[in-house]
């Protein structure tokens, strides 16, 4: 019984570290947010370049003031049906990390909400499924309103093996060095 009040106390810790302020965002009618700290910008779709031989998910490359960045459809990503491009689409960049390494990447998302303050005792554990569905990715649940919004954790969606693997920072540097190499050359 202590036992069980204890790992109740730690949990609700747990969840109260992970109050704060996050960028709240839409794929089909799910509703997602994300620690506002890993967005760098919000920008409008673009074209992207794509790359060949890669992950279904990835969709390219965007030249986004000079830097080369990956982009990931994160629709497909997450298994969900791709749609057509609308004026409310556009690509999130985030500065992700794993080994100590930083990188931006963008991910598509249909459209941008707001930036929610979320309290602590508001966050509760992603649900278990069982051993054969991954929930890693997941911070937390927010429970706003009437409604609940899947808090990512986007370092383990975009690095992790938890929804197949996107590639670690490494990777990812090579991934965009053969980018840009590509883009020179047409370019050419």
């Amino acid at each position: 019984m202590a036992a069980t009040a204890t790992q109740a106390h730690e949990e609700k810790l747990t969840m109260l570290d992970k109050e704060g302020k996050y960028l709240t965002f839409a794929l089909a009618h799910e509703e997602y947010g994300l620690e506002i700290l890993k967005v760098r910008e919000i920008i409008g779709y673009l074209e992207v370049t794509a790359i060949p031989q890669t992950p279904h998910y990835i969709k390219g490359v965007i030249n986004l003031r000079g830097q080369v960045i990956p982009v990931v459809d994160l629709r497909a990503k997450f298994g969900m049906e791709t749609t057509e491009v609308t004026d409310e689409t556009c690509i999130i960049v985030v500065e992700i990390a794993q080994a100590g390494r930083k990188a931006n990447t963008g991910i598509v998302v249909d459209r941008v909400q707001e930036v929610l303050d979320i309290a602590g005792q508001d966050i509760e554990e992603a649900p278990q499924f069982g051993g054969s569905v991954e929930t890693d990715f997941i911070l937390g649940m927010a429970k706003i309103g009437e409604s609940v919004k899947i808090l990512l954790d986007i370092d383990k969606v975009l690095t992790g093996t938890g929804l197949g693997f996107c590639g670690n920072v490494s990777e990812s540097e090579d991934f965009r060095d053969k980018a840009a190499r590509s883009q020179e050359a047409r370019d050419e």
